[in-house]
């Protein structure tokens, strides 16, 4: 009880501190303050301070599973292990705020340590916008999402966290995620301060994108851990799903994309000023709305939590108040240049760069609109509707295909116009080549033959266009990094959903079924007793011409609460990953047995690894790309 009391006062510490700094940035803004004082950075360091403290009493919390705290007893129980209980501290609603109130004080200390060489007034006025951010979520936390109330009577034994999020993967996705879309923030509130003070510039540019960079790479790599988690734990054997809160992640990360590549030409020309300040307003905006979707519980996911409107409702209105607030400041300080250097040839590097943002905007409206059309089904006609693969492959392949093509050639153009003087027929000839491995590849297969063969086709030519750029292009090896990443991205995913197989049946123990080349045995059953579930571990037997493996899927019985998971085995490969996951039927006898061979599986992870190297890459490199 001790340590919620501390964990609550250190809350309210860190409101003063935030509504002072949000005055006195102001304030100091106005007067036009020559320095930013090392007594403004200490009280800082007091903000962040006191956010750590009360996340760390929560953590304090859990580990000592005090039930006086609700936020305990909702989410842990004494027979959960002290890592669960860890991460348990924010695998619920209101310490996940609490971490993202965390990030945000971090985001801001860390901006003001590392921006001293830009202008005063625009680190004065990206404090204030940061603030602002900042003050709307302690009022959040305080009024609706507070992590420190107190239950009395103290219950002897807490609820328990949902098992299926306790995992390791899981553990560390919601910090990384977090860190990507907190970072947003920091993009907003620098872009609404530079354009204020009418310093969009190329230097301003050069700046926000190391921001840029690394938020980017969290998001990344945060989306990557919640696929691989979904992948193994779930048992959907597969690594993405267009599940609704897997989509809010997406939105976002292809704003920044968009960003990322207008930077560049806002750097390199000093161009684009007016939409890359909408592309900074769009990706905070859509990071914050995909707060709301899930904290307010409108989307049906397993990410989400419990229903509150209350909560709903507070952050739709802030998201309202700053983006009202943003398109004021837009409208009214963007800048309408109209000089000579405005003027973007056809071909040239900006062309291409800009024809990237349309694709990328067209990917975000599909993506967004998948995500939020059976919310407004629901509301105008109380029908509850899904929207799965099949609408956004029929939308979106089609455009990839000239994405694709258009990423081969676009990176060698050159800056302000290129001059072609000849047509590269050897170029075309390769395409051709690409066109007709792509063809004998799926020609036995039960996709339509047309659009899979030039999607195969535009993806085979980018993957051999990115090998060489990878080792020509010694200069921009970051960019060559992270589109040779996507080219391999892509044509694992082709042939991934190509070449899949899946067999599913109802099996006792004892029993084999034939599936194509293969045959599975169900040899026996295990019953093994943990600390706070019952494990049943299957031993199935996969042969095949060449070969047999043994495989051990699970079902485990959680006691609090009592809940049913399914933990699959998968056996990864270079080639390909055997999954495996079984569901119990009817008591311990009957089982429904899921056996996939999904291949270059781990190709997909590699290369969504690779995608984030390069901007890691790019943001470590001394020559700055």
């Amino acid at each position: 009880m001790i340590a919620s009391k501390l964990g609550y006062y250190s809350l309210l510490l860190g409101f003063a501190i935030s509504s002072f700094l949000l005055f006195y940035s102001l304030n100091s803004f106005k007067k036009k303050k020559l320095s930013i004082g090392s007594n403004l950075v200490s009280v800082m360091s007091i903000q962040l301070f006191s956010v750590f403290l009360s996340f760390v009493s929560l953590i304090y919390c859990f580990l000592i599973s005090d039930f006086s705290n609700e936020t305990v007893y909702n989410n842990s129980h004494t027979t959960k292990p002290i890592f669960y209980k860890i991460s348990g501290s924010w695998g619920n609603h209101e310490g996940s705020l609490l971490l993202w109130l965390l990030v945000l004080t971090l985001f801001i200390f860390l901006f003001v340590i590392f921006s001293k060489k830009q202008p005063i007034k625009y680190r004065f006025l990206t404090i204030f916008f940061q603030q602002l951010i900042i003050t709307g979520f302690f009022l959040f936390l305080i009024l609706t999402s507070n992590p420190f109330n107190l239950l009395l009577p103290v219950p002897k034994e807490g609820l328990g966290l949902n098992p299926i999020l306790q995992d390791p993967a899981l553990a560390i996705h919601p910090p990384i995620l977090y860190l990507g879309y907190v970072g947003t923030s920091i993009i907003f509130s620098a872009s609404l301060s530079s354009l204020v003070n009418k310093n969009v510039n190329s230097d301003w540019a050069k700046h926000v994108k190391k921001w840029t960079l690394l938020t980017w790479v969290f998001l990344t790599i945060g989306i990557l851990l919640g696929s691989i988690w979904a992948y193994y734990e779930l048992g959907w054997g597969g690594f993405w799903f267009w599940d609704p809160v897997e989509n809010v992640s997406l939105i976002p990360w292809l704003c920044l994309t968009a960003l990322l590549h207008t930077l560049t030409v806002l750097e390199k020309r000093n161009l684009l000023k007016s939409w890359t300040m909408i592309l900074s307003i769009a990706t905070f905006t859509f990071s914050m709305s995909g707060t709301f979707l899930v904290r307010s519980g409108i989307l049906n996911s397993v990410h989400t939590f419990a229903n509150d409107p209350e909560r709903g409702i507070f952050i739709l209105t802030f998201l309202f108040i700053l983006v009202f607030l943003s398109v004021i400041l837009f409208f009214s300080y963007q800048e309408n240049d109209k000089n000579a250097q405005n003027q973007i040839h056809v071909f040239s590097r900006e062309t291409s760069i800009l024809v990237n943002n349309w694709f990328m905007m067209y990917f975000l409206s599909v993506v967004l609109i998948g995500t939020i059309y059976p919310i407004f089904i629901e509301v105008l006609i109380n029908e509850k509707i899904s929207i799965g693969p099949p609408f956004y492959n029929k939308l979106l392949i089609p455009f990839l295909i000239p994405f694709l093509i258009f990423m081969s050639i676009g990176p060698n153009f050159r800056w302000i116009k290129d001059n072609f003087k000849k047509i590269n027929y050897l170029r075309i000839f390769l395409f051709i080549i690409c066109l007709s491995l792509s063809y004998f590849i799926i020609k036995d297969t039960s996709l339509s033959i047309l659009i899979s063969t030039i999607f195969g086709g535009s993806a085979i030519y980018l993957f051999l266009t990115t090998v060489k750029d990878l080792f020509r292009k010694k200069l921009l090896i970051a960019q060559s990094i992270s589109h040779f990443g996507f080219s391999l991205f892509i044509l694992s995913i082709l042939f991934n959903s190509i070449f899949s197989n899946e067999f599913s049946a109802n099996m006792k123990i004892g029993e084999e079924f034939k599936y194509k080349n293969e045959s599975i045995k169900f040899l026996n059953l295990k019953t093994f007793e943990k600390d706070n579930y019952k494990s049943l571990v299957a031993n199935f037997e996969i042969v095949n011409s060449n070969s047999s493996v043994s495989m051990f899927p699970e079902v485990r019985i959680y006691n609090e609460p009592n809940i049913l998971t399914s933990e699959a085995d998968i056996i990864t490969s270079v080639f390909a990953d055997k999954f495996i996951v079984m569901n119990l039927i009817k008591g311990e006898e009957i089982f429904n047995v899921r056996y996939q061979t999904k291949p270059f599986m781990i190709w997909i992870w590699m290369s969504t690894i690779l995608i984030a190297l390069g901007g890691l890459v790019s943001l470590f490199k001394k020559k700055y790309e």
